[in-house]
């Protein structure tokens, strides 16, 4: 599951201003703009004299289908006011690289070129300001660089995290600028409703793994794509998340904090440590009913005859019903969410399975129609009956659930 594909058209009918200050990131910022222009957002790029030695206006004109500005003292402005108009048009305006010095001058509100003046000029209320640093580990670490980034902050300013890794320089460590697909997530995220600021999200996702042997074992087909989803969304929504997967292929969802399990017990094992901490706990996983009581040290080799080997199950844990059950569920300290995967009869199975596990959300969906896929329909089911959320991508859908857990947790 790429980024790409997640972002297709989620930036639609916004207008971004992208600016470039100088550095040698600059480079990502074409990309950075490619990505923006698919998700569907319009790109004003706007460059300083010092970014115009790293890449050019034409490159970012090529990339954004716009004219790029570079002076304050551009003619094509009517009123010769480009540091205030472009400020005004403009949904979010994000710096990408932002210098040592770019970040120095908005510190103390000194400007010196286009960038700087409409960054000061624009209105704090309705124009966001995104700052990516981009420097050496020296430059980046040093404390007036710290003491501006803190200043910024205060100031209403949003200074995305570094990166850590390879400079050009030669050297290694923090100060990098974030890659552009972290860049997208991160915008993204920034216009959802932090409906659940302030809460601490618990997720599941994926199969699980039991073993038979150390080679063969028992799972099932879900891709935990879901799971991912709503680890994004529920994160984009202001929440602290920690995302128990399973044994999937894929890339972890931007400032989520991830744990890797294989089998329905290690699953068991790292929810309920942590339970303590959550006031959100979605069981998103397909978790594995039962496991082989035991698991061959060798491999299970074929009878001579053709008989399959004899293999006694025991049921693994049900996580889901004993979170629900725990004092925190109980006495709403926290709220507990689960999945039902059904091949039919959804919204009667569903209704069972609320009941049967004691939780107050039950989203049920049609497995086969969505394992492995992008897409999914999903059937939200509580104390007051049923509600379909239609058809469409799934970090959508895991969006509108985020909402839908926000509403009824204020409720």
């Amino acid at each position: 599951m790429s980024d790409t594909t997640d972002a297709a058209l989620e930036l639609a009918g916004k207008h971004v201003l992208l600016g470039l200050s100088g550095g040698i990131a600059c480079y990502k910022a074409a990309e950075l703009c490619r990505l923006l222009v698919k998700a569907g957002a319009t790109v004003q790029v706007v460059m300083t004299e010092a970014a115009e030695r790293f890449i050019t206006p034409v490159t970012m004109q090529a990339l954004s289908n716009r004219a790029v500005y570079t002076s304050q003292w551009d003619a094509r402005e009517p009123n010769n006011m480009p540091h205030i108009n472009l400020g005004r048009e403009a949904d979010a305006i994000l710096v990408a690289p932002a210098s040592a010095d770019l970040m120095a001058q908005l510190a103390q509100g000194r400007a010196s070129d286009l960038l700087t003046l409409l960054c000061l000029a624009r209105p704090l209320a309705t124009t966001p300001l995104l700052l990516a640093p981009a420097m050496n580990r020296e430059m980046w670490a040093h404390p007036a660089t710290q003491r501006n980034a803190a200043q910024l902050v205060a100031d209403g300013a949003f200074v995305l995290p570094v990166g850590q890794g390879d400079q050009a320089c030669g050297e290694t460590g923090d100060g990098r600028m974030l890659e552009p697909e972290e860049l997208l997530q991160e915008l993204v995220a920034h216009f959802q409703p932090k409906v659940l600021r302030g809460q601490h999200v618990l997720v599941t996702a994926g199969p699980t793994f039991e073993a038979m042997d150390p080679v063969r074992g028992v799972t099932n087909h879900s891709s935990g794509k879901m799971g991912f989803a709503v680890a994004r969304a529920a994160r984009e929504a202001g929440a602290d998340v920690t995302l128990v997967a399973g044994p999937v292929h894929l890339p972890t969802p931007r400032g989520v904090h991830r744990v890797n399990v294989q089998s329905a017990e290690q699953m068991h094992e790292a929810v309920m440590g942590r339970l303590h901490e959550a006031s959100v706990f979605v069981a998103t996983a397909a978790v594995a009913d039962w496991r082989p009581a035991a698991a061959a040290g060798q491999k299970i080799k074929k009878a001579a005859n053709g008989a399959p080997p004899a293999v006694a199950f025991v049921e693994n844990p049900d996580i889901l019903a004993e979170a629900a059950a725990t004092e925190r569920a109980r006495n709403g300290q926290l709220f507990c969410v689960g999945f039902a995967a059904e091949s039919h009869d959804l919204a009667e199975h569903a209704k069972a399975k609320r009941a049967r596990k004691g939780v107050p959300l039950l989203v049920g969906n049609i497995g086969p129609a969505t394992f492995g896929r992008d897409d999914n329909a999903l059937l939200l089911v509580d104390e007051h009956g049923t509600e379909a959320l239609p058809p469409g991508p799934k970090t959508v859908l895991a969006r509108q659930l985020v909402v839908e857990i926000a509403r009824r947790m204020k409720g």
